[in-house]
């Protein structure tokens, strides 16, 4: 990696860091919920397994609603304002409903969302529900729902804030721009998940933007990965009934299809699929070993760098980033899943004792 100047923040906030690189006008409402400005923490253990020079779990859980959705939802809802919008409507798989109805209180504005029903994570339609969005849920998939939501935009006066707006992926790119400001330059290997496949699609527009404005240091290879259950661009054709522990890309025909393959062909990176088993083995060494707890489908991201050093790529010497997108609390049920080491004790010192085995 290179060294190259970086853009110190004057502030965390996306809109203001970065605003001359987004489309923001004078009349943008520059409102924020704090979205933006995620650390980047160091791997502890998987980087010397895998033989990296550094490994870096990018955490956008740490967002104000808990996933990386908010850096694009911040800019989408902001620009609905400018154009006196008074409503905001989304299909969701859970992450995208708690961003679109947290910052549709902000504004001021009424948030309508479609969620696939038993598909979503009950840590997300919480959020949703506590925001006071109203929610339908669909008798189908999230691939029914953002089509009755798209539809829905043409024939009533509401936003329309799924990752087919644009201004969804122009705020999702700002993660790539940090990425570059911490480490100095691009890391080699980007690792993401993919389900609707925006979020692939923003990170390489961002670095490819940063490469071309600096006109110095590299672009990474994309790396992303799909559920096995839930693979369309793996397999090459949509998945009708998708299925996955990681509902988060329990998503059978991405709307950002074609812009992730080109992500992956410019990049010459990579879309994979990784296992169940494999994602949830993942996010259970996330947890017990590096001390980052996140929902099933951002672990899909580290999943996939273990199984491709297993196949065989050569990692040594490189440095890798993979994108924690949401936090474990989204999706509680699935923690709760693990075995627990618990014990009973009676309320004295001695009895905690034995239970601790120290006696």
């Amino acid at each position: 990696m290179t060294s190259r100047a970086v853009r110190k923040p004057s502030t965390r906030f996306i809109l203001e860091r970065y605003g001359d690189l987004l489309p923001i006008t004078d009349r943008t409402p520059m409102v924020s919920l704090g979205e933006g400005g995620t650390p980047l923490v160091r791997s502890r253990s998987i980087e010397r397994e895998l033989g990296l020079k550094a490994l870096y779990f990018k955490l956008e859980s740490m967002n104000p609603t808990g996933s990386f959705k908010d850096r694009g939802m911040v800019l989408a809802i902001a620009k609905a304002v400018e154009d006196r919008a008074e409503a905001v409507i989304c299909a969701s798989t859970g992450n995208t409903s708690a961003s679109a109805a947290a910052y549709a209180v902000r504004h001021g504005l009424k948030a309508y969302v479609i969620v696939p029903d038993g598909q979503i994570a009950m840590g997300k339609l919480a959020q949703a529900i506590v925001h006071g969005a109203t929610i339908v849920q669909l008798a189908g998939s999230f691939d029914d729902a953002l089509n009755v939501v798209r539809e829905i935009a043409t024939r009533h006066p509401v936003a329309l804030v799924n990752s087919v707006n644009q201004h969804r992926i122009e705020g999702q790119k700002t993660g790539a721009f940090e990425i570059v400001d911490d480490l100095g330059d691009a890391p080699e290997i980007l690792c993401i998940p993919v389900g609707n496949a925006g979020n692939i699609t923003a990170y390489w527009r961002g670095f490819s933007e940063y490469y071309r404005l600096e006109r110095a240091g590299q672009r990474p290879q994309m790396w992303g990965f799909q559920a096995a259950g839930a693979a369309p661009i793996v397999n090459g054709a949509p998945v009708e009934h998708p299925e996955t522990v990681a509902s988060a890309i329990r998503i059978g025909n991405p709307a950002s299809w074609q812009q992730a393959v080109e992500a992956r062909d410019d990049s010459g990176g990579r879309i994979r699929a990784v296992t169940d088993e494999e994602i949830l083995e993942a996010y259970r060494r996330l947890a017990a070993e590096e001390a980052v707890f996140c929902e099933p489908a951002s672990a899909a991201s580290v999943a996939g760098l273990i199984r491709q050093h297993r196949e065989g790529a050569d990692l040594s010497g490189k440095t890798a980033v993979c994108i924690i997108t949401g936090n474990g609390l989204k999706d509680p049920d699935t923690a709760l899943g693990i075995a627990a080491t618990i014990h009973r004790a009676e309320s004295d010192l001695a009895s905690v004792e034995r239970a601790l085995g120290w006696v």
